[in-house]
């Protein structure tokens, strides 16, 4: 197996790499070589990696190429390097910080998230941790440990979180996918961001292996997936990652044929489309780019409707809502980490954002009525989208209100305050993605170009609940009639601008 350039690795897709490496014109060793060697040279300019473990890398990719030179069968994504999400995912002995918590730079999380163990089990290699918000807890990706992860299309804006690190990895060429995990657009956020596809399946199409509590998705229709460049590529993770586990108690018994879902067309589907589903005041820049997009779906032959779609709430209370809803979980977290001995709010008080405290210290001491309450206002969302339902077979948004924020200096990027003058949740109030994880429909983000030739916009479309297979034919469809893998090239002008 010849020697390869790590530059002429960095964007084939899946198939391909898949392709060279089961024909042996392409060693694992080779793959994850290249892989580290443009981590080495371009990560200190993103920061999409925090933690690496080459030895570990290097060594599964000498087993794999053993076995493929005897000749054995191997896995799907043999010797692929991919990577996991530094938050409460990990492979055991590896460090995870919960996403840049100081006091955690040498804590190890000795277990498996589903997605390394089943990664690994597809062959795939893990070369290390990528970047993400401490908790999660916000739509931006930075940190007091390690700092915002830069946009690979801009360096000077934020690439959106919590998967930020993860899709910054995949935009830049660094892997070919990334895990992202998603409770409030985590997965889909950096994708608009950064020109990535990214989609968020029905929850428990992908098992979650959360312990102590197995229940920990319930608060919120959480997903655990990837961050790729095409939909092809997220198809093909898909297959590997999907599937009933006995150990999540959300999992759902049947998958999907995720490739085999790619194929057919939008003609006389009955699409709506919302500017803003309802309530989101949305950049007119962000607004005229996906308006353009959605008309490719009136070009394939599917009837497209404007949609006034009804809200009880403002984007405001709505984020405020997903605080309350998504903190809980932390406040578990630094509950557990005290009982092991390490009290983040008594002896490392300034490792917490300001943010993160005030709600953890809000939801405290809500009552179980106020905490009924917001099952309530959650469910107002929940019958809006079920009304779209009622006569269409597809709904498509803005997935982002906003294109890229300046990266902070301080380790707490934040977003806007407001758009178009209408105040909103700086954490996540900018985000039209958070209310498919209040409801549980699939969701994807496909991008649909740069605006003023630099930053990336994307599409959410959205399907009814369980029909997986619909966001994925519609999002296959869309990448066919507008491709976007032309705009990586806006990534390479900025790496080769940043020396």
């Amino acid at each position: 197996m010849a020697a390869i350039d790590a530059g002429e690795l960095a964007y084939l897709s899946i198939r391909e790499l898949a392709r060279l490496v089961q024909s042996r014109q392409v060693s694992p060793v080779e793959l994850v070589e290249a892989s580290l060697a443009r981590i080495g040279s371009q990560n200190a300019k993103i920061n999409a990696f925090v933690y690496l473990n080459p030895d570990y890398a290097l060594g599964q990719a000498k087993v794999a190429e053993a076995a493929l030179l005897r000749g054995e069968s191997a896995g799907p994504l043999a010797g692929l390097p991919t990577a996991i999400k530094d938050l409460g995912d990990s492979r055991p002995g590896w460090k995870g910080t919960l996403g840049g918590i100081p006091a955690l730079r040498d804590h190890v999380i000795d277990s498996y998230c589903n997605f390394a163990e089943r990664m690994e089990k597809a062959g795939a290699i893990p070369v290390g941790k990528t970047n993400s918000p401490t908790m999660g807890f916000r739509g931006t990706c930075d940190n007091y440990l390690y700092g915002p992860t830069h946009n690979p299309f801009d360096l000077t804006k934020n690439s959106g979180g919590s998967s930020g690190g993860s899709a910054a990895a995949v935009a830049a060429g660094f892997v070919p996918f990334a895990e992202g995990t998603d409770g409030g657009g985590s997965i889909r956020i950096p994708a608009a961001w950064c020109g990535l596809f990214g989609f968020k399946g029905t929850s428990g199409r992908v098992a979650r292996l959360s312990r102590p509590s197995a229940f920990g998705a319930s608060s919120l229709f959480t997903f655990e997936g990837c961050l790729t460049r095409s939909v092809e590529d997220t198809a093909f993770v898909m297959d590997a990652l999907c599937g009933p586990d006995a150990r999540d108690p959300h999992s759902l018994p049947d998958t999907v044929p995720w490739l085999e879902s790619m194929t057919g067309s939008v003609k006389g589907l009955r699409v709506a489309y919302s500017p803003d589903l309802g309530v989101f005041p949305v950049d007119s820049r962000v607004e005229h780019a996906v308006r353009n997009a959605v008309k490719a779906f009136e070009d394939g032959g599917a009837v497209v409707e404007e949609v006034a779609m009804q809200s009880q709430h403002s984007a405001l209370e709505l984020g405020d809502l997903w605080c309350r809803l998504m903190v809980p979980s932390s406040i578990v977290r630094v509950e557990n980490l005290r009982r092991a001995g390490i009290d983040l709010r008594k002896d490392h008080p300034n490792d917490l954002a300001p943010e993160i405290v005030y709600w953890m210290d809000r939801v405290n001491v809500q009552t179980v009525v106020e905490a009924e309450r917001d099952r309530e206002m959650r469910t107002t969302v929940f019958d809006a989208v079920q009304q779209v339902f009622e006569d269409h077979d597809l709904l498509l948004s803005p997935t982002l209100a906003c294109l890229p924020v300046d990266n902070g200096t301080d380790g707490n990027t934040l977003g806007p305050a407001e758009i178009n003058g209408e105040p909103i949740n700086r954490l996540i109030g900018w985000c039209l993605t958070f209310p498919l994880n209040f409801t549980g429909h699939p969701a994807a983000s496909v991008p649909v170009g740069l605006v003023e030739d630099r930053w990336p916009v994307g599409l959410q479309i959205i399907g009814k609940r369980y029909d997986d297979a619909a966001v994925m034919r519609a999002s296959a469809f869309f990448e066919s009639v507008r491709p976007w893998q032309q705009d990586y090239r806006r990534v390479q002008e900025e790496l080769a601008a940043a020396g």
